[in-house]
């Protein structure tokens, strides 16, 4: 069988489109490799750089006049400095994984000639919410909400810090502070959210695919009728959530340094995120679901009556002593074929209805906890943590 070919699924991708990529186009930035270092640079002159210029000019940059100056805020700098060139430096290797996961499809069998039109139309109808204006067009406006965002940075109540100046308990905003609340935050919020709209995509790509009639194997050994595969989308995807994390812990960490938070106290909190983030990124494979359970119920009944008519072969030849005409299906009735068989139907059995594995799981899992466990242990003093662990465990 020769393999499919389609110049649409060649050239498959969910980052280079929208508006946003046009203003990229238009700045030189797309080039993947040039380009990525230069959206790096921009977004970090953006949203970081003004902060520090503002902050050094109204003079709470640094000191011991306030709690959490600039500079020693974990979760401005973190999230400028670390999350965000994350966010933007992945794209173009998590759309390329992407493209190989869709030319898969094609390379393994499951979509050949007959279904190659309806296949290139899933691909064809993500592309045209991808080059869509109006999604990124919402996307900037809910970024810039302060209704569904009134709080610009949590867990930072109590500390006197950067963000505001003046005497008083209703202190006014900072210069830094403002442009924190007006670009630099929507800013950031704004390329998470635009990840969220690409993982849509991405969702909507396989419900479309899984309507097809996808050419699966019961039997395969991946336990998902070879769309096993799919499982590697989702781990490509860890980079975004291992940044958000990040973002996540040093807000932590500036509650636990700064105003006196415990790390027992903020555990439900933080594992909370980690259980969120994983199973989130496990629900696009719950598209896929429908296909394969009828996939497993089919092949079930398909299996079972090839089990039973070549177990009552073996048992007319080996055990009654009678001779029957072969059958070119079944193959001769001896304990070999019969061994082959019920590794056969044991495989069908233990099909998943998800085409996830643990490993993948555990991945996820930590990628969205790692962040948190190192900030942990670098700001809470040695006996706090053990007793808290101790707490957490018993």
């Amino acid at each position: 069988m020769s393999e499919v070919r389609s110049p649409l699924a060649e050239s498959f991708s969910l980052t280079r489109g929208g508006l946003f990529y046009r203003v990229q186009r238009l700045l030189g930035f797309a080039d993947e490799r040039s380009g990525a270092i230069r959206r790096v640079l921009f977004g970090i002159a953006v949203t970081w750089l003004p902060l520090l210029i503002l902050s050094f000019a109204q003079g709470v940059a640094y000191g011991n006049h306030l709690q959490i100056p600039f500079l020693r805020d974990f979760a401005v700098n973190l999230r400028f400095l670390v999350a965000l060139p994350i966010v933007i430096v992945v794209e173009s290797s998590i759309d390329d994984e992407w493209r190989q996961l869709v030319l898969h499809f094609l390379r393994s069998g499951l979509v050949q000639d007959p279904e190659l039109p309806a296949f290139e139309a899933a691909i064809r109808r993500v592309i045209r919410l991808r080059d869509s204006i109006v999604p990124e067009l919402i996307l900037a406006a809910v970024a810039c909400s302060s209704f569904l965002f009134p709080k610009p940075e949590l867990l930072m109540e109590n500390a006197s810090n950067w963000h505001t100046m003046g005497p008083g308990p209703n202190p006014g905003l900072s210069l830094a502070g403002l442009w924190f609340i007006l670009v630099s935050m929507p800013f950031f919020r704004f390329l998470v959210l635009r990840w969220t709209w690409r993982m849509g995509l991405w969702t909507l790509f396989l419900w479309r695919t899984s309507r097809i009639d996808l050419h699966l194997v019961a039997t395969h050994s991946d336990l998902a009728a070879g769309l096993g595969f799919l499982a590697e989308g989702q781990w490509y995807f860890s980079p975004i959530v291992f940044a958000l994390s990040i973002v996540i812990a040093s807000q932590a960490g500036n509650a636990i340094v700064y105003e006196g938070a415990t790390l027992a106290g903020m555990k439900f909190a933080l594992l909370g995120f980690g259980v969120v983030s994983t199973l989130a990124l496990a629900a696009p494979l719950l598209v896929t679901v429908p296909l394969l359970v009828r996939t497993k119920k089919r092949a079930i009944l398909d299996y079972g009556a090839l089990v039973t008519r070549h177990n009552e072969s073996f048992a007319a030849k080996w055990v009654d002593g009678s001779i029957l005409k072969g059958d070119g299906i079944l193959g001769d009735p001896d304990p070999s074929s019969l061994i082959d068989l019920a590794s056969s139907f044991q495989l069908v059995q233990q099909m998943h209805y998800v085409p996830i594995n643990r490993l993948t799981l555990i991945y996820l899992a930590l990628s969205a906890v790692l962040p948190m466990v190192v900030m942990m242990v670098l700001v809470t003093p040695a006996e706090s943590l053990i007793g808290a662990v101790w707490k957490m465990v018993m």
